[in-house]
């Protein structure tokens, strides 16, 4: 099983850029996927997430900036990113729970620990 991560690079704020994770050897099939962020140093933080329903949640800090979709036919994960900030520099990573869930009405995404398959990671940089 191999998660690839793609899209990330330099912007400028206020750009947008598209970050895909496409799946080999395993089918996402309504399986509950994350997009997970880390800065050197500083601990991972989910950036968004979605179940097998398309229920999403998002960080705060990404709200009504960043969209996480599935296109289950092309195996795929997207994360489009608009209006980037300085503060969205990080590596991204896209992780797999190898499973289904179902968390309408529940406050917080699956975390990170429960993660069975992840990316090797793309690096966004924002300059300002």
């Amino acid at each position: 099983v191999k998660l690839v991560e793609s899209g990330g690079g330099s912007a400028e704020s206020g750009e947008s850029l598209r970050l895909s994770c496409v799946g080999s050897g395993y089918t996402y099939r309504g399986h509950c996927m994350a997009w997970f962020r880390q800065i050197p140093g500083e601990e991972r933080e989910t950036v968004a997430f979605i179940d097998t329903e398309g229920h999403t949640k998002y960080l705060e800090s990404v709200e009504g900036r960043f969209t996480i979709s599935v296109d289950n036919a092309k195996n795929t994960l997207y994360l489009q990113m608009n209006d980037l900030k300085p503060e969205d520099t990080a590596i991204y990573y896209c992780a797999s729970l190898g499973n289904y869930c179902y968390t309408e009405g529940t406050p917080t995404p699956v975390p990170g620990e429960m993660y069975s398959y992840w990316g090797q990671g793309t690096q966004v940089t924002v300059s300002s």
